[in-house]
């Protein structure tokens, strides 16, 4: 027999097969689901037993054990539902263990691709989904599937009880609908407008200084004040929407409870019925209503929830979870472009093509070329951010991008041309946060940096603390440690894509003081640069003109070509 199962046209990725090995915890909350609402039955019984036996015979015993019985059913109900509730949340927990590690290697993978949709709500979204499955707007469909079980209990009491009460559940499952139709489209609306203000707010937050001194805080603000204002307006009118529906579901519940005991009265006079069954009927009715009612209240949360299953389904799409390799021997750093070419997701033409070199080890390569020939794109490509779409970059023959890269990063070092640091000490930052680095390495690489004696004259030395955006450092220090942090267990295989923009004369000596140290060392290094002057130890030069190689050789032989050309000054600039 085929079981139905609602994921199964679902791709498969860690959100949907954490899912998936969570059905047996989802079976016994069902089960215990059955066993509370089986043990619910004990309340109309009782008040049947209470008209039917006792107000007739006076036995106050009889009270008495009855009384006892029931509760002693609502106890272990009340055990039960506990069970199902921890059931739940650990449910939660291990579904948060497995997929929250995913998610958030995900989202480095997507912003890496240069997706800008990557954001780190989606963890956040994590977050909504999980209380959704383990708290009370999840119960509520462990309930819904044991209604008909109250149904056939009042039609066999009376069959007009039975249909008044399934008419009136069809109505409110109807407001239910309409309120899902009637919101959705606004609510949806609203927490696209919500997220684009909070984005945008990060995104002013981390220029605040070039919002300050361009005077931009109010026409930020005003763009700001646009994004709020439809987040707001829609909202609104999803809570208005909302409000009207919940009144006219309350009204039809209460409305429903009038009908149902009226008909019981009524069939009570009539001789149908016993007296004790009035209040029997109203007990079971409200009960069966119950999961619709409890719909009507959660429906916020469970569309909320539903909305951030989407957007993690988004951010899994393209999503491989790393496949444990032959762990490869450390590279002796060999360079090898075959081909390569690159364009971005949904460009129409190649940023850099036909890209064909290579770097033998213990060699360094100078890149050069105007703004915007592709030379920070190269850098990218050669430590494997970016998948080249045609082509391969290798090091000692293995595709830097396959390349598992919790290993590859051992073996390399890159200083990106934007230098970001991250909340921690300085040594945490040069260490790359990896609990197994050794003081002396950090230290190491500090020297070759030229940033120890800097350090040292920190308040807490290397345990100073920086918050998201080292402010406590200039843009020349922190690209110092930024480059401590490539050179930390002296890479064989280092990518510096404008290594001294921010230096001083000082750094900028203490930085070639440490290529050459490299360089002497076997490491093979690429440097991109605007300043001839730092390339001084290289063995080979390269010149990117729109994205393709206008020159490549020995650097004496490069440099005799740009200069006679262009002119000292069109070097600087190349």
């Amino acid at each position: 027999m085929k079981i139905f199962n609602p994921l199964a046209d679902l791709p498969a990725n860690p959100l949907t097969l954490a899912i998936k090995e969570g059905y047996t915890p989802l079976l016994f909350a069902a089960a215990f689901s059955f066993v509370s609402n089986i043990l619910y039955l004990a309340l109309p019984l009782y008040t049947f037993q209470i008209y039917g036996r006792v107000m007739t015979s006076g036995s106050v015993a009889t009270l008495f054990v009855l009384t006892l019985g029931v509760m002693g059913a609502f106890i272990l109900s009340s055990v039960v539902d506990d069970y199902r509730a921890r059931v739940l949340i650990n449910y939660g927990v291990v579904l948060d263990q497995r997929v929250s590690g995913h998610i958030f290697t995900a989202l480095f993978e997507s912003a890496a691709r240069g997706n800008p949709a990557a954001q780190a709500q989606v963890l956040r979204d994590l977050d909504t989904f999980r209380q959704m499955l383990t708290g009370i707007t999840f119960s509520v469909i462990f309930d819904l599937p044991w209604m008909p079980l109250f149904m056939i209990v009042l039609f066999l009491i009376d069959p007009t009880v039975g249909m008044v009460t399934l008419v009136g559940a069809a109505v409110l499952f109807g407001i239910t609908v309409l309120q899902d139709k009637a919101t959705a489209a606004p609510l949806r609306e609203a927490n696209v407008a919500a997220l684009r203000s909070y984005a945008f707010t990060d995104a002013g937050l981390r220029n605040s200084e070039i919002v300050r001194a361009l005077g931009m805080t109010g026409a930020l603000g005003r763009r700001w004040a646009e994004f709020r204002a439809t987040a707001m307006e829609r909202g609104a009118i999803a809570s208005e929407r909302s409000s009207v529906l919940g009144n006219i579901s309350k009204f039809a519940r209460m409305a429903i409870q009038v009908l149902i005991i009226a008909i019981g009265a009524y069939l009570v006079v009539k001789g149908k019925i016993h007296s004790g069954l009035l209040f029997a009927n109203m007990i079971l009715a409200a009960r069966a209503l119950q999961p619709i009612d409890r719909l009507v209240g959660t429906w916020d949360p469970l569309m909320k929830g539903t909305q951030a299953f989407d957007r993690l389904m988004e951010a899994l799409k393209d999503y491989k979870p790393p496949v444990p390799g032959t762990k490869l021997p450390t590279p002796i750093g060999r360079l090898t472009c075959e081909a390569m070419a690159y364009a971005p997701p949904g460009a129409g033409r190649f940023v850099l093509q036909q890209i064909n070199f290579v770097v033998e080890p213990g060699q360094m390569l100078g890149v050069v070329g105007p703004s915007g020939a592709g030379k920070s794109t190269l850098a990218r490509l050669l430590v494997g951010i970016w998948k080249p779409s045609q082509g391969a970059v290798r090091l000692d023959g293995a595709d830097v991008f396959s390349w598992d890269r919790d290993d590859f990063g051992r073996h390399v070092g890159y200083l990106p041309q934007d230098t970001e640091l991250f909340a921690g000490s300085l040594r945490d930052n040069i260490a790359r946060f990896r609990p197994d680095v050794e003081d002396e390495a950090v230290v190491w690489a500090a020297q070759a940096a030229g940033v120890h004696q800097l350090i040292l004259k920190l308040p807490q030395g290397y345990d100073t603390k920086l918050d998201e955006a080292g402010h406590i450092l200039s843009a020349g220090q922190c690209q110092r440690v930024g480059l401590a942090r490539a050179l930390l267990g002296n890479p064989r295989f280092i990518v510096l894509d404008e290594p001294n923009a921010s230096l001083d004369a000082d750094g900028e000596e203490a930085l070639m003081a440490a290529l050459d140290t490299l360089k002497a060392g076997g490491s093979t290094i690429v440097v991109v640069s605007h300043k001839p002057s730092i390339l001084r130890s290289a063995d080979k030069m390269l010149v990117l003109r729109e994205g393709r190689i206008e020159l490549f050789g020995p650097r004496e032989q490069v440099m005799a070509r740009i200069t006679p050309q262009a002119g000292p000054r069109a070097v600087e600039a190349g």
